[in-house]
C-alpha cells in the first residue's frame, strides 16, 4: 500500500477507534493501547482486522448514521455475524442460508447483518450478486405487445441467472437463487430451499375477492449489495435487514408503475372509475392494497410497521440522538413514506440535511456489471449448500425505497 494511502487508513482507524471506544466505554489506557496496536498493525501489513466488538458496534452505527433509514430506532438491537473465516464459496452461501433463516424467526423478524471478511485483496474479495437475498425474478415481454412477468428491477439479475444456467417458471413470483464470487472466479448460483422462503399472500379485511389478484411478497427484505464501511476498512459482502414497512410493499414494489404496476388490477376489482384522475383511483387503490399488506403480514404472524407508526419512531431516534449530542443525518426525500407523507411529522422537518458520517454503508456497482455484454456463462449450479431443495417455489438498507 502506498505511503499516502497508509496514512490515510490509519487516521481513518483512529477516528472510529476513538468514537467507538468511547461508546463501548473503555477507558482512556485502553483505547490509547488499542489505537498503538492498530497503528502498528496498518504500518507492518498495510491493513488492520477490527476486533469482534469493534466489528459489532461499528456495524450498529453505521445503521445509526444512514440517512435513508427511516427505521434507525432500534439500530442498538441489530444481531452481528461474524463471519469473516468463511473461505469457499458454499461456506458463503450456506451462512447467507444461515442468515435466511435467523432473520426470519418463525415471522418475528430479527434485524441482522452478516459480514464476510473484507476486501482490501482483489483476488480473494467476496461478493454477493443479489440486490437482496430473497427477490423475485423478472422476465421482459418476449415480443412486442406481449405480457411480461415478474418484477421488472429484477430484469438484468434474472438474464444473469438464466446465462449461469438457472431457469424459473417464468411466473410473477420466482424466487432467484443465491449467486456469489471470490475474486476473479467464476460465479457460483445456489438454490433456496423453499422451507425457508416464508411468503405471505395477500388477503383484505373487507374485499373478499382480493385473493383473485394473486398477490403475495416475501417476508423479509435482506440487503445483499451494498458495502460496509468501518474505520477505513470496506466489507464488499455484508447483507443485512430489518423488517418491512407496509408503503415499501404496496406503494412501491406492487404499486409502481416500473414494478409490478397493480394499482389498475386493484382499482378494477374494487369497481372504480378509471377514466378518469379526480375519481382518485390511485389513492384509493394504493390505500387498500396497503391495507390488505398490513393485514395480510398480521394475520400471518410476520412483523411489519405502517408508515405512521415508522415516522413516529423516527422522531423518537431524533430525539434520543439528541440527548447524547449526537447529529443525526436525514435525507428527507427518503424518510418521508411514499403514501401521505404530509401526515407524518418527517413532511414538516426542515431540519434534516444530509451528513457525512462513518462507519457507513455504502453503494457498490452490481458484481455482474458487464456480464451481459457478450459473455457466455456455462457454470454448474452448486447444490452442496448443507440443505436440501425442497422443489418448492423458490433503501435505504433498512427500510429501501426499492
Amino acid at each position: 500500500m502506498e505511503k499516502g494511502n497508509v496514512e490515510e487508513l490509519k487516521a481513518q482507524a483512529e477516528v472510529f477507534l476513538r468514537g467507538c471506544h468511547q461508546e463501548l466505554g473503555s477507558s482512556e489506557a485502553q483505547l490509547e493501547k488499542r489505537i498503538s496496536e492498530v497503528q502498528r498493525e496498518i504500518a507492518s501489513t498495510g491493513t488492520y482486522r477490527h476486533t469482534g466488538e469493534e466489528l459489532t458496534h461499528g456495524a450498529r452505527m453505521a445503521w445509526r448514521n444512514n440517512s435513508r433509514c427511516i427505521g434507525r430506532l432500534f439500530w442498538h438491537t441489530m444481531e452481528v455475524i461474524d463471519a469473516r473465516q468463511a473461505e469457499t464459496e458454499d461456506q458463503i452461501a450456506e451462512v447467507l442460508l444461515q442468515h435466511i433463516e435467523r432473520a426470519g424467526n418463525g415471522g418475528r423478524i430479527r434485524s441482522v447483518i452478516t459480514i464476510f471478511r473484507s476486501g482490501e485483496d482483489p483476488a480473494s474479495r467476496i461478493r454477493i450478486w443479489n440486490h437482496q437475498l430473497i427477490r423475485y425474478a423478472g422476465y421482459p415481454a418476449e415480443t412486442p405487445g406481449s405480457k411480461r412477468s415478474g418484477d421488472p428491477a429484477s430484469d438484468a439479475f434474472t438474464a444473469v441467472c438464466q446465462q449461469l444456467g438457472w431457469q424459473g417458471t417464468g411466473g410473477d413470483f420466482d424466487v432467484l437463487p443465491l449467486v456469489v464470487s471470490i475474486g476473479d472466479g467464476k460465479p457460483r448460483w445456489y438454490p433456496i430451499p423453499g422451507s425457508l422462503i416464508r411468503e405471505v399472500p395477500f388477503t383484505h379485511p373487507e374485499i373478499e375477492r382480493f385473493p383473485e389478484l394473486g398477490l403475495r411478497w416475501y417476508s423479509v427484505p435482506i440487503i445483499s449489495d451494498m458495502q460496509l464501511e468501518i474505520g477505513g476498512i470496506q466489507y464488499t459482502a455484508a447483507p443485512f435487514n430489518g423488517w418491512y414497512m407496509e408503503t415499501e410493499i404496496g406503494s412501491r414494489n406492487l404499486g409502481d408503475t416500473g414494478r409490478y404496476n397493480r394499482l389498475p388490477a386493484v382499482a378494477d376489482l374494487m369497481g372504480l372509475d378509471r377514466s378518469t384522475n379526480t375519481s382518485l383511483w390511485k389513492d384509493r387503490a394504493m390505500l387498500e392494497l396497503n391495507r390488505a399488506v398490513l393485514h395480510s403480514f398480521k394475520q400471518a404472524g410476520v412483523s411489519i410497521v405502517d408508515h405512521h407508526t415508522a415516522a413516529d419512531q423516527f422522531v423518537r431516534f431524533q430525539q434520543q440522538e439528541q440527548e447524547v449530542g449526537r447529529e443525526v443525518s436525514g435525507r428527507w426525500n427518503w424518510l418521508i413514506p411514499p403514501m401521505s407523507p404530509s401526515a407524518t411529522p418527517i413532511w414538516h422537518d426542515s431540519t434534516l440535511k444530509e451528513l457525512d458520517l462513518r462507519p457507513r454503508f455504502r453503494y457498490q456497482k452490481a458484481a455482474y456489471t458487464g456480464w451481459l455484454d457478450g459473455t457466455e456463462l456455462n457454470q454448474e449450479k452448486s447444490d452442496d449448500t448443507g440443505a436440501e431443495d425442497s422443489g418448492a417455489e423458490l433503501v435505504c438498507p433498512f427500510h429501501h425505497k426499492s
